[in-house]
């Protein structure tokens, strides 16, 4: 009775067996306020490479056509990136874009395609603004038109895909899993861009609205500002009674000499 306890005490016991951290394997990325787009990928990803039978196995949709798959695609395409990066990265970016096009195109055009620009420069300076202004405005609308596309297919519960062409569309419903992460994915990385994308229309068509009533308003302090003489027809630099007189005596025939 004495030497049993004695013989068990001398094996080797076994180790125990040694877990991963969960806190020590997800602290990078959760602990980082700046990389949650990451995070929600990485948490997926990781989930999946230890199933064998993943759902994107089953998934009869073509690997370019699954949103997930469309939602990084556009993330890093231009310009639909810039959307999704930093804000004042985004705003000087649009600035910039907007500023050479008007500089580069929208000012000379104005300037020298139009007949008497050089008494008129405000007026054209005007006009280079607008058209700066409608360049970033197509390229906003371009880029959320993109971002709505991919928001409604990640949070849509049905996928519509294309196997060879246009002509053989179908249509797969997500399992649960997938629509959990897509529904993630679009509510929390998506919805911001698009919330962005929106407050810029309305600044840019707000700025639009400006520039139109200041050329009115041009064309009304001009038309007030320009001398009229009470006997003569004047247009500025198209037409004028002495010189027509010059020209068409018979015209005036029978009216009294303006001198």
């Amino acid at each position: 009775m004495i030497t049993i306890p004695f013989f068990i005490s001398l094996l080797p016991s076994s180790p125990k067996p040694q877990f991963p951290s969960t806190q020590k394997f997800l602290s990078p990325s959760f602990h980082n306020n700046n990389n949650k787009k990451n995070t929600l990928f990485l948490l997926f990803s990781s989930k999946n490479e230890k199933n064998n039978n993943t759902p994107e196995t089953e998934c009869p949709v073509p690997l370019e056509q699954q949103p997930i798959n469309e939602y990084q695609s556009l993330s890093t395409s231009f310009p639909f990136s810039w959307a999704s990066g930093d804000v004042v990265e985004y705003g000087s970016r649009l600035v910039i874009t907007g500023s050479a096009f008007a500089i580069l195109v929208g000012l000379p055009v104005a300037w020298y395609g139009t007949v008497g620009a050089e008494s008129e420069p405000l007026k054209r300076i005007v006009c280079g603004v607008c058209s700066g202004f409608f360049v970033v405005t197509l390229a906003v609308l371009r880029m959320y038109l993109g971002w709505a596309y991919v928001g409604n297919r990640l949070l849509s519960a049905t996928v519509e895909y294309e196997e060879t062409g246009w002509y053989d569309g179908r249509v797969w419903v997500k399992t649960a899993e997938v629509l959990a992460r897509d529904r993630l994915l679009g509510s929390f990385s998506v919805k911001p861009v698009l919330s962005r994308l929106k407050t810029t229309l309305v600044i840019l068509a707000t700025s639009l609205l400006v520039c139109a009533l200041v050329l009115v308003n041009i064309d009304g302090v001009e038309d007030y500002l320009t001398p009229k003489d009470a006997g003569t027809r004047v247009v500025p630099g198209v037409y004028n009674d002495d010189s027509a007189r010059s020209f068409e005596p018979d015209a005036f025939c029978g009216e009294p000499d303006l001198q």
